[in-house]
């Protein structure tokens, strides 16, 4: 999961993207897709599973606890489970790489079963803070050890019985509602969370869609999230669709990059994930949906996108929940906005690989960007579409969504801006640079 040596990478502007281009699956369906098939009685299949590093995190996870997971030679990928409450105790620590997701929604599926389970990853994720999670789990019951500061390594002790509790999100977070309600299919009664701010809700579609006894209610405080508990699930026949938070980076690049004209196809358009679409269109940005469809049960369209003029704004902040990967590219885009773009709200942006809003703005200042940071985001005075100076050695701090980012801020730049490591890249979106190649070349 470590990358040992780094793998600099520079970025020279070199014209206008043209093309077509597909991303990888949907990291948040991709995992949640492997957990529930493994808590699943007989085999599933899945189409289109992200082959990144933080999915494959899960997929041995799930096979140290007793899924039987194996991919074929033509790209699907078979799971047989072993039943809500069948998870096994692992012989080993369960290594989570780089990914959070990861390690936040199996300690809730841990937190439910009888089972010990050492967390462990690398200095990334051992640097993230855990506390978020282990709080409402320790109310469930489990018993959990973590190193200082709430982070990894981390033991964590399920309790069979756990107990069902009523859990209002602190902060807008799908990867602690989501852990709560994994905890719950194994925790007789019924396990509530309320939702003060919605968000991403692939846990609640895909725990529906696999059988769970599941409801969602409006109220004034908040979304009503209930799930009822020992659920039996059902194997199912899986499509994951392209990524959103992978689409952002073409979007981007193609509306700040002149004479640029793409088309990324098969793009999930969850309404809890398309924050940045609306944020681009208010700023200006040509992004057409093509072939809107449902495929199980997500939204999914292929988005043409041309350069444009972008203009600045200040990025409503209801909907931060729904871009909150996004800001990073959506930073960039405002560089090359006219006028100043401000984009707060975005206080989770301190606590993922890096301290995004802090990385972010001292990358865009390396490169001549006027960026003034806030606790909660940034805002950054564009060139209203010039080129960016750029002449920086960029440290993306082990953050495959800085490195993507700050690639694409290179696109339209006077002078080269180097990556200093994109080997991180490949936890989310393996086939990045390759892809930026054919799109540069024109032989997408």
């Amino acid at each position: 999961m470590s990358h040992a040596e780094p793998q600099p990478r520079r970025i020279d502007a070199q014209g206008p993207l043209k093309g077509t281009v597909a991303v990888p699956g949907d990291k948040s369906i991709s995992h949640r897709s492997l957990m529930l098939s493994a808590l699943a009685i007989g085999e599933s299949r899945i189409e289109g599973l992200l082959e990144g590093e933080d999915v494959l995190a899960t997929a041995a996870a799930m096979r140290a606890m007793g899924a039987t997971i194996d991919r074929c030679d033509d790209g699907v990928w078979r799971v047989s489970g072993v039943g809500v409450g069948g998870l096994l105790q692992p012989a080993g620590a369960l290594d989570m790489g780089n990914s959070g997701t990861s390690t936040r929604l199996l300690m809730g599926l841990v937190a439910s079963h009888p089972i010990t389970a050492t967390f462990t990853g690398d200095a990334s994720l051992s640097g993230r803070p855990m506390g978020r999670v282990i709080e409402p789990l320790a109310r469930m019951g489990a018993d959990i050890t973590a190193s200082l500061g709430g982070r990894l390594p981390l033991m964590l002790r399920g309790l069979t019985p756990a107990v069902p509790i009523e859990y209002t999100l602190p902060v807008a977070s799908a990867q602690v509602k989501s852990a709560i309600l994994l905890a719950g299919l194994n925790t007789p009664g019924i396990t509530r969370v309320i939702e003060p701010v919605a968000t991403r809700d692939h846990s609640e579609r895909m725990l529906a869609g696999f059988g769970a006894k599941l409801t969602v209610t409006p109220s004034p405080a908040g979304r009503i999230i209930e799930i009822h508990g020992e659920a039996e699930l059902k194997p199912q026949s899986i499509t994951v669709p392209g990524d959103p938070s992978s689409a952002a980076f073409w979007l981007v690049a193609a509306s700040v990059v002149p004479g640029s004209d793409i088309v990324v196809t098969n793009v999930g358009l969850n309404p809890t994930r398309t924050g940045l679409i609306a944020a681009l269109r208010l700023m200006g940005a040509d992004i057409e949906e093509l072939d809107a469809r449902i495929v199980g049960g997500e939204p999914v369209a292929d988005l043409r996108v041309r350069h444009a003029a972008l203009t600045s704004i200040d990025v409503p902040a209801e909907i931060a929940p729904s871009m909150i990967d996004e800001y990073p590219v959506l930073f960039v885009a405002a560089a090359f906005a006219a006028g100043r773009t401000t984009a707060r709200g975005a206080h989770e942006l301190r606590v993922k690989e890096s301290d995004r809003i802090a990385t972010m703005a001292t990358a865009l200042a390396a490169c001549g960007v006027q960026v003034e940071e806030h606790e909660d985001g940034l805002s950054i005075d564009g060139t209203g579409g010039e080129a960016i100076p750029g002449g920086a050695t960029i440290a993306s701090k082990l953050d495959h969504r800085i490195a993507m980012s700050m690639t694409v801020a290179g696109l339209h730049a006077v002078r080269p801006v180097t990556i200093d490591d994109i080997g991180p890249v490949a936890t989310s979106y393996p086939g990045f640079y390759a892809s930026l190649d054919r799109l540069i070349a024109g032989t997408a």
